[in-house]
């Protein structure tokens, strides 16, 4: 995943990865992935890392880090938002997302959203 354009008085960025498709299934868009204090120098992320210094939070299965896509019953788009922060956050590791979405509450310079679809017929 590749960051364009990402304001230059940016302090840090935010990522959240959740499942709005899950609602009907577990009552509540799942979450997959939240990591913050991403320095805005970072141009993109690989598989399978966390930029240095930056901070994951928990997801909805209960673990840190990322969980990646298995929808049980049919195609589910996943969201991949990314913010620009005027601010690092004070906010600890294993945090959730709501948590983060009330910190970061008046520090967005500016926000880009991805989906993605996956369905459970890709990984059978």
């Amino acid at each position: 995943m590749s960051f364009l354009e990402v304001p230059e008085d940016a302090e840090s960025l935010c990522l959240v990865v959740d499942d709005p498709d899950a609602e009907p299934v577990v009552g509540y868009t799942f979450d997959h992935w939240t990591v913050w204090n991403i320095l805005p120098a970072v141009s993109h992320l690989s598989e399978n890392t966390v930029p240095a210094g930056a901070v994951e939070g928990s997801n909805d299965a209960g673990q840190k880090g990322y969980m990646g896509p298995r929808p049980p019953d049919a195609e589910h788009t996943y969201r991949f938002r990314l913010y620009a922060l005027d601010t690092d956050l004070d906010l600890n590791e294993g945090s959730t997302k709501e948590q983060l979405i009330e910190v970061i509450q008046g520090h967005i310079l500016d926000k880009a959203e991805l989906h993605g679809t996956y369905s459970p017929s890709q990984w059978k």
